[in-house]
C-alpha cells in the first residue's frame, strides 16, 4: 500500500496533482486507515499513470474518465475525435501566428497594399511618423465608412505628392504640430494653405468620412485645430451672401 506521496512519485506527478484528480473525480480517494492515513493500492498507481499519460498527450481532463473505461473500439474512436479537436486548435493557432506575424508590417494588417505603399512614400518624403500614423488612422476610417472611394483617393493622394507646392505645404503642416496655437508662423501657413485651397478646391473630394478625419487631426494638435478653424472661417467669408451651406 502506498501513501499519497509515494503514489505521486510512482506516477511522476505532484501530490497537489493527485489531489486535483481526486477533486475532479478522475481518481477515487480511499478511506483513511486506522492510523488516519489514506493508503493507495497498486491499481491506483496504474490508474494514475494512465491518467497522467493521457493528460500529457493533450487529452482534456473532462474526456479522460470515458477513455479509461472505454472498450478498444470506443477508445480508438474517442482518440480520433480528440485528435481532430487538437488539429482544429493547431489550425487556429497557426492562423493566429500568421496574423501576429503580419503585425510586424504594421499597416499591412489593416490596409490594402496601395495604401501601405502611400504611407511608405510619405515616410520617404520626410513626413514624421506621428503624421503618418494619423494618416493611417484616416485611411482606416475611410475603409470602414466609404471603401468604394479608396482607389480614387489613393490616386489623388499620390498625385498631390507629385506636386512640389502641395508636398511643401504638407511638410510645413507636419512641422507645425507642436507649435503654440498663437504662433505667428501659423498666420503665414494659413495664408499659403488658403491660396492652395482656392487653386485646387474643385479637385477636393469632400466625402463624409472627412469630418471624422478632421476631428482626428484636431485632437492631435491645437495648432492644427487653429489651421482648420482659420481655413473654415475664410471659406465661409468667400461664400456669396445668403449661401449658408457650410
Amino acid at each position: 500500500m502506498l501513501t499519497i506521496g509515494q503514489l505521486a512519485a510512482t506516477a511522476g506527478v505532484t501530490v497537489r496533482t493527485v489531489r486535483h484528480y481526486h477533486h475532479v473525480g478522475l481518481l477515487p480517494e480511499p478511506e483513511r486507515d486506522a492510523s488516519g492515513y489514506r493508503r493507495y493500492s497498486a491499481q491506483a498507481a496504474v490508474d494514475l499513470i494512465r491518467i497522467r499519460t493521457l493528460a500529457d498527450a493533450g487529452v482534456p481532463l473532462a474526456r479522460i474518465d470515458a477513455l479509461l473505461h472505454a472498450q478498444p473500439t470506443g477508445f480508438a474512436e474517442a482518440v480520433a475525435d480528440i485528435d481532430a479537436e487538437l488539429q482544429h486548435k493547431i489550425d487556429q493557432l497557426t492562423e493566429y501566428r500568421r496574423r501576429i506575424a503580419e503585425l510586424a508590417g504594421g499597416e499591412s494588417l489593416f490596409l490594402p497594399p496601395d495604401v501601405v505603399a502611400l504611407l511608405n512614400r510619405m515616410r520617404s518624403l520626410g513626413v514624421s511618423e506621428r503624421r503618418v500614423r494619423l494618416e493611417r488612422d484616416s485611411w482606416i476610417l475611410m475603409q470602414a465608412l466609404d471603401p468604394q472611394a479608396m482607389p480614387q483617393r489613393v490616386r489623388d493622394k499620390n498625385a498631390s505628392f507629385d506636386d512640389p507646392e502641395t508636398t511643401r505645404l504638407y511638410l510645413a503642416c507636419d512641422r507645425s504640430v507642436d507649435w503654440d496655437p498663437h504662433d505667428p508662423r501659423l498666420d503665414q501657413l494659413i495664408d499659403d494653405l488658403d491660396a492652395w485651397k482656392i487653386t485646387y478646391e474643385g479637385n477636393i473630394n469632400r466625402a463624409g468620412y472627412l469630418k471624422l478625419v478632421s476631428s482626428r487631426i484636431s485632437e492631435a494638435s491645437p495648432a492644427w485645430q487653429r489651421i482648420l478653424d482659420g481655413l473654415a472661417h475664410r471659406a465661409k467669408q468667400r461664400q456669396p451672401a445668403g449661401d449658408d451651406n457650410s
